[in-house]
């Protein structure tokens, strides 16, 4: 089941634009990379990005960047703080006729999981309940990828990480929820497997004033474990086994833009990836992959009921 959409209806009516250009020091096959790409596409030049320290960094070492965009980089938990002040610096020249209207920029954070799920948190949630104007990207690699790949609050459960390499015992954090709680202008999960809905959401949050909040899966096949010929097929899997749900909800409204009309097995997205080898080898754990599999069929049972779906 797919939503009826407004605006984009297929790649070929994606913008054609580039602001991203080829060529950068990120790992090959990084998801976040493809995600920024698609979501700039979308929001134009117009933009000053706003990065908090994580993965991402890599991309813009001064004095090269591949990036056509202003660029700013913050401590992991300032980034949102730090589009305040930009996005106030703007209003001022704005209102006193120092810049026109045409050189007023988009703020864009881009924050990882470690930085939004944990250090940033707070700053964010202040920043959501000033209605901030301000965009937010948080590219999601569920560990702290840029020293290690330690476990944050958004390792999923059962996953290896350097920390955890027998599998992390805590449940991924709802940061979804979390920010939903606060009833933000537009909130949406994406992924850079589902362009067309990627584009979609990016247009459809323009059209509010406030916070607009993003949560990318960014598939990592350095921390995740998989050769990155798989980026696309591993984020096709997340999708349609319903470990990444695609939703948007708008003053806190909730609904899904995608559901897959029949649900693959969760094992066929943790098999090809050597953060969950721990749960098949050297024996099976039936009882955490049931655990696994369980919580996502809780999760759209759920959906379905609420969202009456078939």
């Amino acid at each position: 089941m797919k939503v009826s959409r407004e605006h984009f209806h297929n790649l070929k009516e994606l913008p054609r634009e580039e602001y991203l250009s080829p060529g950068s020091s990120l790992c090959a096959g990084c998801g976040a990379l493809v995600t920024l790409r698609l979501v700039h596409k979308v929001l134009g030049e117009n933009v000053v990005i706003v990065n908090a320290a994580g993965c991402m960094t890599l991309m813009a070492a001064y004095p090269y960047t591949p990036l056509r965009s202003s660029w700013l980089y913050t401590t992991m938990s300032g980034a949102s703080a730090g589009a305040q002040g930009i996005r106030d610096a703007l209003d001022i020249l704005l209102s006193q006729g120092r810049i026109p209207a045409s050189e007023d920029l988009k703020v864009l954070v881009l924050a990882g999981d470690g930085s939004t799920f944990d250090m940033g948190l707070s700053a964010t949630s202040a920043a959501i309940y000033r209605n901030l104007d301000f965009w937010y990207l948080c590219y999601d690699n569920e560990a702290y990828g840029n020293t290690g790949f330690q476990s944050s609050a958004s390792s999923p459960f059962g996953s290896a990480t350097t920390t955890s390499p027998t599998g992390s015992l805590q449940e991924k954090k709802d940061i979804f929820e979390i920010w939903r709680a606060q009833k933000p202008a537009y909130l949406a999960t994406i992924s850079s497997h589902e362009a067309v809905d990627l584009a979609e959401k990016v247009y459809r949050a323009s059209q509010y004033k406030g916070s607009k909040l993003f949560l990318s899966l960014a598939v990592c096949p350095t921390g995740w474990g998989f050769d990155p010929e798989l980026s696309e097929k591993i984020a096709q899997l997340a999708i349609e086994t319903g470990v990444w749900p695609l939703k948007e909800a708008v003053q806190g409204t909730v609904r899904h833009t995608y559901i897959p009309s029949r649900f693959r097995l969760v094992e066929e997205y943790l098999k090809p990836q050597r953060r969950f080898r721990n749960l098949f080898q050297p024996e099976r754990k039936d009882a955490v992959l049931a655990h696994i599999q369980a919580n996502i069929d809780h999760y759209w049972e759920t959906v379905r009921r609420l969202e009456k779906v078939s």
